[in-house]
């Protein structure tokens, strides 16, 4: 007989009675087993929960990440699967008043028994399941979970449907539809127990749900509403808590007239603290706790972080079209960030250090918004948690993405279901900034043909269905149970409607899909850009992974699986050859791709940002791998920044400084995102690759200020008034401390010397103090070694002579050798990395 954790857990628990102290939870996380359901075999008797059975194979399956591994594993997802676990009850447990088996997500369809009884069937993987249990639980209990492939489910579904559903029989399943493979990821379509399983026990009644809600501040005061749920209806007297920071705020004692299990509790904190955005003030985060008791016994309490903030969305008419913007607290905020997707096709595998490490990737880039995309998932409650503290607002999309849904009442029933759980479970966090319905579903419908051949009593009824969830269900329950806005679709228009430069939110894909060249960024800019992107190849790290020989071979067949854009290779060689020298050797090729990839999107996000407050926001696609691909990312599957990142780091600062030419005048904008005046001394110069001043000006202090919130052209001069060749020179723009490096030409135009570089890295107690010197303009340094680590800053420019020094962190007690790369010198290599070594 196998043993639970229980006796573990019973510590765990045992430390958290004094804020729960009715309510015991116990975890059903060890001691399960995982069969194949054909043959009842054994596939590991020591499955840890979350799981899923792609990530329980692996250990006697190839790796469907390297090689091409995937296309031989689909028959994963065709087989039924089954969990089971032994676990022992104890009895003071089995004593409880109710008892209730709970599993917070499972993927998808699943029957589950315990001791022998039918307790529950599940088809949603978005849905958290609760079971009263009480009259089946014993001491010694065996559990079993069925997991049934989706496959066969969904050609049932589509059968009884009288017409085709755009885009296949993934709409019929509620589950993460990237795992039906998408242009950047696999077709894993995972299934398992993916999110915890546990029991809950208590007597008389516990606390079910609180919501702050807030209703406004006025004169530095929060007033605010405690909306509390207990689990069943009461009639006789409670006595309510709130502590706010540890500190008594209110208390009082409520008997309803009628049986009632909610009841609002009104109370204020005066001299509050705001949450803001990290670049613009403090995420300032309270905690709360409201305690319920009767008799003079506590019964239950529960505990939660929120900020006081309010979050609008102005979309209104004006004089170009239609706005597109937040306000946080009633001042606009200029949103820059990325789409964000799963880390991982196999959930269980993302660790709360991977969630810490990428949100932490974020604030140093200066993002303050993340999309949540619509393809993936509702994240685990630690990826919002992170957003609360480092102030970063999120963008969430519902779980619909390209794609028509069905509308059978089942189906409708389940999507109400997860749409009032998920808000309920999300609202709280500071860090919600929108509910969006969907990823373009709309757009698709009108514009995409779906409509083509369909008969026009067909196209009324899927509109209808659409219509059922979009703009009745969805908007009803945000309106209901939150005060966060709601938008429908994004985009509210794409590429293949004008109107998507002047009204709401845009995806704009001319760019790489149409292959429209990177300048049409600069003379077509929307209100607010929720999608725009480029592909680039990853680290040498991930291809290394992705080939089994472990080389950088772009060429294999091994690593063409990886590429899942139809174009994709082809797409990044046609803009390589517009605007980039072309390596002939991949391991330059990937440097160069990298390049591109940063030069045009960095293109479009100033071209955004210059046009503060026509356009008011900059997501671009994608801020992250599920697993090592070509990708539009900017951190690969590894938490590899790709030159993009590094670039956005630098275009995402409150102070942005940003050159353009237009008409042979070169134009010089300061963009300040900050809430207070900006005031600093400027200087612009035009300066040779050997360190040559050809022009300069200077503006001083006094009459070089940009306002608050405000994109300004600060400075500007007609280029025929000097005489010099434009391929021979970079911009140099300083604002205060900011600084700006351009160029007049594409870098394949650009005359680039031979660079002699000098390097000094001592070592540091976290790796090593490099410092770089160059006798020439050395454009796009690129440091990469044979060892993990991260280095502070990357794909810079040397100027002359000019020292720059940054770091490189590492954890490896094998000695670091660096590599360099730039585009005057393709091949360079330092070692050992504690000498003075020189690249020629």
């Amino acid at each position: 007989m196998r043993i639970s954790l229980f006796i573990v857990l019973a510590i765990l628990i045992s430390s958290c009675q004094e804020e729960r102290p009715n309510v015991e939870r116990q975890y059903l996380e060890s001691n399960w087993s995982l069969h194949k359901s054909a043959d009842y075999s054994l596939i590991s008797d020591s499955v840890q929960i979350p799981s899923t059975v792609h990530k329980e194979l692996l250990p006697f399956i190839k790796h469907p990440f390297q090689g091409n591994n995937e296309d031989s594993l689909q028959w994963i997802t065709e087989e039924n699967w089954i969990y089971e676990t032994v676990f022992t009850v104890d009895k003071e447990i089995l004593a409880k008043e109710h008892i209730s088996l709970n599993f917070e997500g499972i993927d998808t369809y699943a029957s589950i028994k315990l001791n022998g009884h039918e307790i529950l069937e599940t088809d949603n993987a978005f849905l958290s399941w609760q079971v009263d249990v009480k009259a089946f639980l014993e001491e010694e209990n065996e559990l079993y979970v069925t997991i049934k492939s989706p496959l066969e489910i969904e050609n049932q579904k589509a059968a009884t449907n009288p017409y085709t559903l755009p885009e296949g029989n993934r709409v019929y399943t509620r589950k993460a539809q990237y795992q039906y493979g998408w242009d950047w990821g696999p077709k894993l379509n995972t299934m398992g127990i993916w999110k915890p399983v546990y029991l809950e026990a208590y007597d008389d009644f516990k606390i079910e749900d609180v919501y702050i809600k807030q209703n406004f501040v006025k004169d530095s005061t929060a007033n605010l509403t405690a909306q509390i749920k207990l689990s069943d209806k009461r009639t006789e007297l409670l006595h309510y808590k709130i502590k706010v920071n540890d500190s008594l705020y209110w208390e009082q004692d409520y008997q309803p007239k009628a049986q009632e299990d909610e009841f609002e509790i009104h109370f204020e904190i005066p001299q509050m603290q705001l949450w803001w955005p990290h670049n613009i003030g403090e995420p300032y985060l309270y905690d709360i706790e409201v305690l319920v008791s009767k008799e003079g016994k506590l019964i239950d309490s529960q505990k939660l972080k929120t900020g006081i903030r309010t979050i609008k969305l102005v979309n209104e008419p004006d004089e170009h079209g239609e706005s597109f913007y937040f306000k946080v607290n009633d001042v606009t905020v200029y949103m820059k960030g990325a789409n964000y997707i799963p880390q991982n096709s196999m959930q269980d595998l993302v660790t709360d250090d991977h969630y810490e490490k990428l949100l932490s990737d974020v604030k140093e880039a200066n993002m303050n918004m993340l999309r949540v995309w619509g393809g993936g998932i509702y994240e685990n409650d630690i990826f919002y948690e992170k957003c609360d503290e480092k102030g970063i607002l999120v963008w969430q999309d519902f779980m619909f993405a390209c794609a028509m849904y069905p509308g059978d009442a089942r189906f409708r029933e389940s999507v109400t279901n997860e749409i009032k759980q998920q808000i309920t479970r999300l609202r709280n966090h500071s860090s919600i900034a929108l509910w969006c319905g969907n990823n373009e579903t709309s757009e698709a419908w009108h514009n995409w043909g779906w409509q083509e051949g369909r008969s026009q009593a067909e196209r009324d009824s899927i509109w209808e269905d659409y219509r059922a969830i979009f703009q009745i269900a969805m908007p009803k329950y945000v309106s209901e149970l939150t005060k966060e806005p709601y938008w429908e679709s994004s985009p509210e228009y794409g590429r293949g409607n004008p109107r998507y430069e002047f009204e709401g939110d845009a995806h704009d894909w001319h760019v790489w899909h149409d292959a429209y060249p990177f300048e049409h960024f600069e003379k077509h800019v929307p209100r607010f850009m929720s999608e725009f992107g480029f592909q680039s190849h990853p680290s040498y790290e991930a291809i290394r992974y992705i080939n089994e020989d472990g080389t950088i071979n772009i060429q294999s067949d091994d690593y063409a699986s990886h590429q899942k854009h139809a174009r994709g290779n082809e797409l990044i060689r046609e803009y390589m050859e517009r605007d980039f020298p072309v390596p002939t050797n991949d391991e330059d090729y990937v440097y160069v791709s990298q390049l591109l990839q940063a030069h045009g999107i960095s293109k479009g996000i100033q071209a955004h940002r210059r046009a503060r407050p026509y356009n008011m926001g900059t997501l671009y696609w994608q801020l992250n791998d599920c697993w090592p691909a070509v990708s539009w990312s900017s951190i690969d599957h590894f938490g590899n920044w790709k030159a993009l990142h590094y670039q956005v780091k630098r275009d995402f600062e409150n102070v942005l400084i940003s050159n353009v030419v237009e008409n042979d005048v070169l134009k010089t904008y300061i963009v300040n995102d900050n809430h207070e005046t900006v005031v600093a001394d400027f200087k612009i110069e035009i300066i040779d690759f050997k360190g040559n001043v050809i022009y300069r000006d200077m503006l001083d202090s006094s009459v070089a200020y940009i306002k608050p919130n405000y994109s300004e052209v600060i400075h500007s001069f007609k280029l025929k008034d000097l005489v010099f060749n434009r391929s021979d020179v970079y911009i140099k723009t300083t604002y205060g401390t900011h600084e700006k490096i351009s160029f007049f030409e594409k870098p394949k135009e650009l005359n680039l010397p031979k660079a002699e570089v000098v390097m000094k890295s001592p070592k540091t107690k976290n790796g090593y103090k490099i410092t770089l010197k160059s006798d020439v303009f050395t454009k796009d340094v690129f440091l990469y070694s044979n060892v993990k680590g991260h280095f502070s800053d990357n794909f810079f420019n040397l100027e002359p002579n000019v020292e720059k020094t940054l770091y490189f962190e590492t954890n490896s007690e094998e000695g670091a050798v660096l590599h360099m790369k730039s585009l005057n010198e393709m091949n360079c290599k330092y070692g050992p990395i504690e000498d003075t070594e020189y690249c020629y």
